[in-house]
């Protein structure tokens, strides 16, 4: 009998590519104005930090069919992919909305290549000065990379985007699901934690000519419930 030691690549590409594409939607309604997409991250900001299962009002809007799609390209996922990737997309959308509430900006930034990473341990140290390193931001990121399950980590992981929100700095949700589904396989911890750490010492800072923050914070009244 073998156990499954990594999660499949191709799911995680999967649960990523959903996961961005769910939030660019929302997110451009959102930015727009769109009563249906305010209310739907009103919704989702809700689940953030909390199980998917005990947030019922989740289930009829994240449209998770893409998961289940079968074609020549795209093989059937097991029930227990099927789980782990709805957990880590779910997980992820409501991380997101409470991200972007009240920010007149884009909080979900894709990494594209020839550009500095959006991962997460990149926003961590953009929080920190030019130079320097916080320690008390710096152990939020290493408390998150202990995190004993996927719902507690999500709920560490709340405390960080609170911080990112109020300084205006992106992540990448689409990296940030995948990592949530690889982190919930055997041997993934380890392995999401080398990519955050990889990520936070490639970042390198570049300070605005005339010292102000490159991202200034622009707070709305859309929503600040």
């Amino acid at each position: 009998m073998t156990t499954a030691a990594a999660p499949p690549t191709t799911t995680r590409a999967r649960v990523a590519e959903l996961t961005a594409a769910l939030i660019t939607r929302w997110q451009e309604g959102y930015l727009n104005d769109r009563p249906g997409d305010v209310a739907a991250l009103a919704r989702l900001r809700r689940g953030a930090g909390r199980d998917a299962g005990d947030v019922p009002d989740l289930w009829g809007l994240v449209d998770t069919g893409a998961l289940h799609t079968r074609t020549d390209s795209l093989r059937p996922l097991s029930e227990q992919e099927l789980v782990r990737a709805e957990n880590a997309v779910y997980a992820a959308l409501t991380l997101w909305a409470l991200h972007q509430q009240s920010r007149g900006s884009r909080m979900h930034r894709p990494s594209r290549q020839g550009r500095q990473s959006a991962g997460l341990g990149a926003a961590v140290r953009r929080l920190m000065p030019a130079g320097g390193i916080d320690e008390a931001v710096r152990k939020r990121l290493v408390r998150a990379g202990t995190a004993p399950d996927l719902v507690g980590l999500a709920q560490r992981l709340r405390d960080i985007v609170v911080l990112l929100r109020r300084a205006d700095i992106p992540l990448d949700y689409g990296l940030l699901a995948g990592q949530l589904y690889a982190w919930q396989w055997p041997d993934g911890p380890s392995a999401v934690r080398r990519e955050w750490g990889r990520s936070f010492h490639a970042w390198q800072p570049a300070a605005p000519s005339d010292g102000t923050h490159p991202n200034p914070p622009t707070d709305t009244d859309k929503d600040a419930s």
